[in-house]
């Protein structure tokens, strides 16, 4: 008997009967042959963990663009938080660990430089429409490893598709993924946002400072306990009834006051005009693409305009700045 097949024998031992089961995975689009020590959703992990889209995760944006400080979340470590967050719940209540660890660190791999901003960017000039959740799945399935892709299996796929808010996730552990992203991006932006001067605590409204704590770790450790004590031994994931409306409350302020605040924001339509000339270029210069996007498009499985947003989509900040640089700006004016 292998390793993993131990593994396995202990999932079923240990997890709750509402987990998913390495030993169940609807498996892979191709097949191929089992890891001799690790089940296929710790696997899965190890991939996106090593991939090249992961890696460039740390210099994308979260929410402020180029910050001057060096504590403010980048969307990487938005995506280890979230993973963080995802695992504690799981772990306590004995869900599958490797699978939400899995999702969770792959679910932003499709965002593009500059945040939201350059998503709205895309989806504006994209005949199409252009979903970072999609970009996620498509990067898995067909961008890494030269386009082969990771051949990760259908829960972690899942997973990663349904990771927004109108998404489903089918299995607990996604779903857990799902709430965590909220839990874990409101947290941080509040953080990061009194960081950067553009909140203080006392703007909070008292009304969710009631319910949720009034500071930073106290929400949080609100939110997980929440979500642990109404989960436990139920085939869902769910919030307690005011602690989900505080947290859509909590939400609305922050779109008001911080997402869509001129102050936190008033770089973006600078990296939106940037966004968008790169598409415009790159569509009547499809020629000075990398040459993986060249083989996509004669091969068929891209698009002249989905290589374009595949591109520009994995660039990451500092890239995107640069290859502007390169096209639009004259050499005697870099200086």
């Amino acid at each position: 008997m292998t390793i993993r097949q131990e593994l396995e024998i202990r999932e079923k031992e240990i997890l709750s009967p509402y987990a998913t089961f390495s030993s169940e995975s609807r498996g892979r689009e191709r097949s191929e042959e089992e890891c001799d020590i690790r089940p296929v959703f710790q696997r899965d992990r190890d991939r996106i963990l090593h991939s090249k889209s992961f890696r460039r995760l740390k210099q994308k944006t979260q929410v402020f663009l180029h910050p001057m400080g060096d504590h403010y979340r980048t969307r990487l470590t938005h995506t280890l938080e979230v993973s963080q967050n995802a695992r504690t719940i799981a772990k306590a209540l004995r869900l599958n660990e490797d699978l939400v660890e899995a999702i969770a660190l792959g679910h932003d791999l499709g965002h593009t430089p500059f945040g939201h901003a350059g998503e709205r960017a895309l989806n504006a000039v994209c005949s199409r429409k252009f979903l970072h959740n999609e970009q996620s799945l498509r990067v898995v399935e067909v961008l890494e490893k030269h386009g082969q892709g990771l051949n990760l299996t259908w829960e972690v796929r899942d997973g990663i598709l349904n990771h927004k808010t109108n998404g489903t996730p089918h299995t607990l552990e996604g779903k857990i993924v799902q709430l965590s992203d909220k839990i874990a991006y409101l947290h941080h932006d509040i953080d990061d946002a009194i960081r950067g001067g553009i909140l203080t605590e006392d703007d909070i409204p008292s009304e969710y400072k009631k319910v949720l704590g009034s500071t930073t770790k106290e929400r949080l450790d609100t939110f997980v306990h929440d979500v642990i004590t109404q989960s436990q031994g139920k085939n869902q994931i769910c919030m307690s009834e005011h602690i989900w409306d505080a947290l859509l409350g909590i939400r609305r302020f922050m779109f008001q006051n911080v997402y869509s605040n001129p102050e936190a924001k008033s770089e973006e339509a600078k990296a939106m005009h940037m966004v968008t000339n790169l598409y415009e270029f790159f569509m009547e210069n499809p020629k000075y693409m990398p040459e993986l996007y060249w083989e996509m498009m004669e091969t068929g499985v891209s698009t002249k305009e989905q290589a374009v947003c595949d591109y520009i989509a994995g660039m990451t900040d500092s890239y995107a700045v640069s290859t502007f640089l390169e096209y639009f700006v004259p050499e005697s004016w870099k200086n």
